[in-house]
């Protein structure tokens, strides 16, 4: 697979604090990678920062254009009653407006039938507008990916149920997702590769099982931490 991003040095301050630090690393075309932390690691605003919006110092090459969708954690936490919005009404906040009749592909494939887009988002349960944002940002056909935070508000069954259903969109359409999660007992099932931070300035880059081990965990997070490793599909 050829190298779609690569990171060097990248420092990123704001309003005077230091939130990313010397921070290296690289992301090949097809691959998940999964990034980690404890809160206010900076794990968002490197995000942000990929995507061009916030000033860094550094290097960020991205090897290729590719259209890149983007689910931020704020709108994941966004109340349901604050959305008086049907589920079509939302998806024509798109630009440019998807056709029906892609908005309702890409519902299915989340496992969501076309009946839904007449009701309210507010209506919908956590599982089901987690779902529902998944499509939205998929109907766009992106080839790269940023999740952050997808499962937020979702209880563990069905947090388990959203990062199988972003693996199987993957490994159908070979693309390459950067996902923000605390979620460490997916990590092994859902991951090529793990990049770490911590508030200290402290990271870590590599496969799961190669970074995912006690004493990298404890610097990461600040303490012991167990894992509990999934079996692979």
């Amino acid at each position: 697979m050829s190298v779609l991003l690569e990171v060097k040095n990248l420092n990123v301050n704001l309003d005077g604090e230091k939130i990313l630090e010397n921070l290296s690393f690289q992301v090949k075309q097809g691959e998940i990678l999964t990034i980690l932390g404890p809160n206010g690691a900076g794990k968002s605003v490197l995000l942000r920062t990929l995507l061009g919006l916030l000033p860094y110092e550094g290097t960020i090459n991205w090897r290729q254009k590719s259209r890149i969708g983007y689910l931020p954690q704020g709108l994941t936490q966004l109340k349901l009653k604050d959305f008086p919005l049907t589920v079509q009404d939302f998806f024509a906040l798109k630009n440019p407006v998807p056709k029906t009749e892609e908005a309702v592909k890409y519902l299915s494939l989340v496992g969501l039938e076309k009946s839904i887009l007449r009701k309210n988002a507010g209506s919908l349960s956590g599982g089901q507008f987690q779902r529902m944002l998944v499509a939205w940002v998929l109907v766009s056909r992106p080839e790269v990916i940023f999740f952050d935070e997808p499962t937020t508000g979702v209880d563990i069954g069905g947090g388990e149920t959203i990062y199988s259903l972003l693996r199987n969109i993957w490994e159908r359409g070979k693309l390459t997702i950067f996902l923000v999660t605390h979620d460490l007992s997916i990590v092994y099932e859902h991951s090529t590769n793990v990049l770490c931070l911590n508030r200290k300035g402290h990271h870590c880059f590599g496969a799961p099982k190669e970074m995912l081990n006690a004493k990298t965990l404890k610097n990461v997070f600040g303490k012991e931490i167990k894992l509990y490793e999934h079996s692979q599909h």
